[in-house]
């Protein structure tokens, strides 16, 4: 999987409450891990604990993120991650795609590129930038991906010269698949289109949704992942519920 994705270095932790404990370990375990925690640190605020994988390590919901603190929260780790060592199968990476899993259905499908399979069982939403080096390495993949119904929602990013020009193009131009992956696989170089363009609605989209980098995927069960994937893990990806 492609680790490497163009960021907009932000990581926000958002201002909540705390409010929902976790059901794991018990909610008096639970509330007593996240009270020792919010005592030495007032300013985190705690949305849900439950127990993590491991034994006596406690799961630390904080907005869209997750922390994690041993039973008597004396300490805390940040930005770590959990593995099972059988599978090399990223766990914490799961917990975060399941705690900010989206509303498939209130994606504005009208306003993307559409590709891939008309009749694909799978759905795939892309937050794409043209002129993103990852991006394109994530269309390359796409290419030999089947059954699966493609919608590339055009997000440039204010860093990249030509990304709003060549989004533009695609939208405006009669093909826009094949305007797009002319740009991204074949390196043309069009001159900005003339027509209404959806890009500022997908801006404030993307906001909402905390994506500030590209490529950023949502499956068709609402799991959302930043960076792109090879074509089996993509798969993969999308196959599991």
């Amino acid at each position: 999987m492609m680790r490497k994705w163009c960021v907009v270095a932000l990581l926000a932790i958002s201002s909540m409450l705390f409010a929902t404990l976790g059901e794991a370990a018990g909610p008096l375990a639970d509330a007593a891990v996240a009270k020792r925690i919010q005592a030495a640190i007032p300013s985190l605020p705690i949305t849900a604990v439950r127990q993590a994988p491991i034994a006596g390590l406690y799961e630390l919901q904080v907005g869209r993120n997750i922390f994690y603190s041993d039973a008597d929260g004396s300490h805390l780790i940040s930005g770590g991650q959990i593995f099972d060592t059988a599978t090399k199968h990223n766990l914490t990476r799961d917990r975060l795609e399941e705690i900010n899993r989206m509303d498939w259905s209130t994606l504005p499908l009208d306003k993307a590129v559409v590709s891939g399979d008309p009749k694909g069982k799978l759905k795939l939403a892309i937050f794409t930038d043209p002129e993103c080096p990852y991006c394109r390495k994530f269309e390359h993949e796409l290419a030999s991906v089947k059954g699966v119904k493609v919608y590339s929602f055009l997000f440039p990013l204010s860093f990249h010269k030509h990304a709003k020009r060549w989004a533009t193009a695609i939208w405006c131009s009669k093909d826009q698949h094949k305007t797009m992956t002319d740009i991204m696989l074949h390196d043309a170089n069009p001159a900005a289109g003339k027509c209404a363009t959806p890009l500022d609605d997908i801006a404030k989209l993307a906001k909402q949704l905390h994506i500030t980098g590209t490529p950023t995927l949502i499956s068709g069960d609402g799991r959302i992942a930043s960076g792109g994937k090879s074509a089996a893990d993509l798969m993969r990806w999308l196959e599991r519920r």
